[in-house]
């Protein structure tokens, strides 16, 4: 289960979802683009009601906040987004720039000088007071501020743009005569939106102070909710650095190189980023100034929260420690509560291994309630429910304290913490072994809709609660045999969370899992083992435990042995449960492939106990499975027998397709080896109930490709089909089996001594 405390970081940049960037000696300049702008708000008030359609000026209207707080765009990019809306007024636009372009300096101070007459009169075109009218404003204002020398300089500047512009219509008109129909399709209706695209952020001259604000607020927006429509890394730098050569003191800028750094897990550049903005905060005064001396210490404070989340994310957990202590020490002077309580959330992840770390936990939530802290308390419930299933509580009290916490979501619209909650549930079910509860809440979630509103058409869909709740899914199908399924669900996530992402290592552990599984289902144990690298640079202690199956199941039994006993040794100082009963199941499995069923009965003995004290269904099926062969193999069936029908209706209900088939081969084998004894009519009935088990298992091995189970099943079907005088059935397993063997070598084990 991933932790609950991921989101949990001062994120100054989304105050009302806007930036607060008020650095900028200059509020707005002209630029050849605005002036594009200009001539087509110049057009749409020169234009009569009845020339332009209703929709057309809908699309219009529309259109224009984008263009107005977004970046730069070429001029050819500017005809097409006009050409959508009113193909009528592009073209008129098109000819006013160009008699501007081509003709005299005295038109571009005409021009201006026309669009002062626009708030003249009883009835003005535009309202002084409106969005339009504002920007109008400051950009007569602006270019009224100019030297004649500037003057000149902007004219050969729209000049050259509308030469660059030019030149890239005759290209798209040339492409578009070759791939008439390609370009047609390629048409989308998202481009309307002017969302921040990589060809667009490039511009020749600085972002102005509201397309600085736009810009950052878009990408820390995308960042967070959807991170493939942001800039990719490299892009979002290289436009961050434009900005901050522009303007050093920029501390939002800084703030958002962190968050970039972050997803592409580089410690030193996040670090100093983080540190940049802090300092520029104070430098500014931007805290200062509305709260006084106590912005300055605020400031410092969540710069060493923030510093202690960073060193966490990273694993430094000791350079974490220092910072929270300095961010505690600095807020307890200040008095901060709401800081304090920020920190208590940080020290109980810090220090959650320690056996007291739900006393912190608890006092925590408590806190967060009195201090009306929502979010806090909700984020505390929720790890201190996953704290108590790794205790082994109950699933119906989690559930409801995760009912308290839903309640606290949909009363402060709290969207995000409502897909942690379900994917909470989903992670819950499947740690006790309920696959179709899981199912039912992980299918839940990827059918909600977000609550939160968000810019540019964004759907909060790319979040980690929905990485988790797929790999569940994708995992849930594999052991259900519905291998085509997951490679669906698989692909889903590499296209939603690309490698660069940062929650893509979710879905790559997830992928290098089943096709460990596949592989060693298939006993292409060479396969299997080269993946282990894989699965071990995502996942050491699951890689450890990974290998020592393939060497054991190459009869490596001593190499596997040694590794299996680390980890242990290290599973149980880490105290994951849950990874110790499945060592201890391998140590078992290791012990009666070894010839010494005797010895592995207190380990299967020990891992029962764990299972149940821990409420693990699944792992504590599997051990009464383990438990009921080795009663098997030490010539007690019956007693085999009446613990398998005491295990078997769990494994039917919720268990994976493999362990079902493992488990009526197993009564298979139980009622040939209880029969021995029998009557003969008796017998004949006991040996074809168990030649229908075993065709119940082999349909179960053939779900999951399990060669080596099917070629046990088939080997016993035969023998028994002998026994009971049937040729011809006999013949058909026989030559079924030899084929299956000689892809399948048994590699010395003797086949009847496989659980």
């Amino acid at each position: 289960m991933a932790s609950v405390h991921e989101s949990l970081y001062f994120n100054p940049m989304m105050t009302n979802g806007v930036v607060h960037a008020n650095v900028f000696g200059i509020k707005d300049w002209v630029t050849p683009y605005k002036i594009a702008v200009l001539v087509l708000l110049n057009e749409m008030g020169r234009t009569g009601e009845g020339a332009v359609s209703l929709m057309e000026r809908r699309r219009l209207n529309q259109l224009l906040l984008p263009l107005l707080q977004g970046p730069d765009v070429t001029l050819s990019k500017l005809y097409k987004l006009i050409e959508e809306s009113c193909p009528q007024l592009a073209n008129s636009v098109q000819i006013r720039i160009k008699l501007m372009a081509e003709g005299e300096l005295k038109d571009l101070e005409q021009f201006f000088d026309d669009l002062s007459d626009s708030f003249s009169g009883t009835e003005p075109e535009v309202h002084k007071t409106s969005v339009v009218g504002l920007f109008l404003r400051h950009m007569i204002l602006a270019y009224r501020k100019l030297s004649f020398s500037q003057v000149f300089k902007l004219y050969t500047a729209l000049q050259q743009y509308f030469q660059n512009g030019e030149k890239k219509t005759v290209q798209d008109a040339a492409m578009e005569l070759t791939n008439r129909e390609e370009g047609e399709s390629k048409m989308e209706k998202e481009e309307l939106d002017v969302s921040v695209r990589e060809e667009e952020v490039s511009c020749s001259g600085p972002l102005s102070q509201k397309q600085a604000e736009v810009f950052l607020s878009q990408q820390a927006s995308l960042l967070k909710n959807d991170e493939t429509k942001a800039l990719t890394p490299a892009s979002l730098q290289k436009e961050l650095n434009s900005l901050l050569k522009f303007n050093p003191d920029f501390a939002e800028a800084h703030y958002l190189s962190y968050l970039n750094n972050l997803r592409v897990q580089d410690v030193f550049s996040s670090t100093h980023s983080l540190l940049h903005y802090f300092d520029r905060l104070i430098l500014t005064g931007a805290e200062s100034k509305s709260n006084g001396e106590e912005g300055y210490g605020r400031s410092l404070r969540y710069a060493a929260l923030n510093l202690a989340a960073l060193h966490c994310r990273f694993g430094h957990y000791q350079q974490a420690e220092l910072a929270l202590q300095e961010a505690i020490r600095i807020a307890q002077e200040a008095n901060d509560h709401v800081c304090l309580q920020h920190c208590l959330s940080w020290l109980y992840v810090l220090g959650q291994k320690r056996s007291d770390s739900y006393v912190l936990l608890e006092h925590s939530v408590k806190k967060a309630v009195h201090f009306g802290l929502p979010y806090l308390a909700s984020l505390g419930i929720q790890s201190l429910v996953q704290q108590r299933a790794f205790a082994g509580k109950t699933a119906n009290k989690l559930m409801d304290a995760l009912k308290d916490s839903d309640l606290l979501h949909w009363k402060h619209s709290l969207s995000e913490l409502i897909d942690i909650s379900i994917a909470q549930k989903t992670a819950i079910w499947r740690l006790y072994g309920r696959s179709t509860m899981a199912l039912q809440q992980a299918q839940m979630l990827l059918s909600m809709n977000s609550l939160e509103s968000l810019n540019a058409g964004v759907q909060q869909n790319n979040t980690e609660s929905f990485a988790v709740a797929l790999c569940h899914l994708a995992e849930l199908h594999a052991e259900q045999g519905c291998f085509a399924a997951a490679s669906e669900v698989l692909k889903h996530l590499k296209e939603r969370f690309p490698p660069n992402s940062q929650h893509a290592q979710l879905w790559m552990l997830c992928d290098q899992k089943i096709q460990f599984d596949r592989a060693m289902n298939d006993g292409k144990y060479h396969l299997a083992h080269s993946l282990v690298a894989g699965i071990a640079a995502l996942s050491s202690t699951e890689g450890v435990y990974r290998k020592a199956v393939v060497l054991q199941a190459q009869n490596q039994m001593s190499q596997a042995h040694k590794l299996l006993q680390k980890l242990l040794a290290h599973c149980q100082k880490m105290k994951n449960t849950e990874m110790v009963i499945r060592v201890l199941l391998s140590v078992a499995e290791l012990y009666w492939r070894s010839s010494s069923p005797t010895i592995a009965l207190p380990v299967l003995l020990q891992a029962l106990a764990l299972s149940k004290e821990y409420r693990l269904q699944s792992l504590a099926s599997e051990t009464v499975l383990n438990l009921a062969f080795a009663q098997l193999i030490l010539g007690i069936p019956e007693q085999a027998l009446s613990l398998l029908h005491m295990a078997i209706e769990p494994i039917l209900a919720d268990g994976a397709v493999l362990d079902k088939g493992r488990a009526m081969f197993l009564v298979a084998k139980c009622q040939v080896a209880s029969a021995a004894s029998y009557d003969p009519p008796k017998k004949a009935e006991a040996l074809e109930a168990a030649i229908e088990n075993l065709s119940e298992a082999k349909s179960y091995f053939t779900k999951v490709d399990c060669k080596e189970q099917i070629r046990d099943v088939v080997y016993f079907q035969a023998r028994l089909y002998h026994t009971l005088g049937r040729t011809q059935e006999r013949n058909r397993c026989a030559m079924h089996f030899r084929q299956l063997h000689q892809e399948l070598p048994s590699h010395g084990v003797p086949l009847i001594n496989h659980l």
